[in-house]
């Protein structure tokens, strides 16, 4: 089972920006595609953006996350961060990242990650 730990969820206006931050364990982003995903209240769970793993720089977005968020990885640090950027009472939700095969991920295969953290909040409000 893959170790993640996000962070650098919060409160924001409309409009705003945050910067979420999933950190693995070493090589974490050499052996697996990782992936950002959101369950708001009420809703299903659902994808928002995955990042291939390495040397692959093959990124996949949600409609909803196109041209707002940015999905990203620093090596060094064994992290992936999703910007998000012009966010919207819709994106409020908890935002958790996931570990596994590239396709599984944007298939929202959720039985077959290989982990995944306990998220982050994010609340989106005036």
């Amino acid at each position: 089972q893959v170790h993640l730990v996000e962070s650098g969820g919060g409160l924001v206006q409309p409009g705003g920006s945050l910067r979420l931050s999933c950190v693995g364990t070493e090589n974490t982003l050499d052996y697996y595609a990782i992936g950002w995903f959101r369950q708001a209240p009420g809703k299903e769970r659902e994808g928002v953006a995955v990042i291939a793993s390495n040397p692959y720089p093959n990124t996949h977005y949600a409609d909803s996350a196109k041209g707002r968020f940015t999905i990203s990885k620093d090596n060094a640090k064994n992290t992936v961060y999703l910007q998000m950027n012009n966010l919207k009472p819709e994106d409020t939700g908890v935002y958790f990242c996931g570990a596994g095969h590239y396709t599984y991920l944007i298939e929202e295969r959720y039985q077959d990650f290989e982990g995944r953290g306990q998220g982050t909040q994010v609340t989106v409000s005036s």
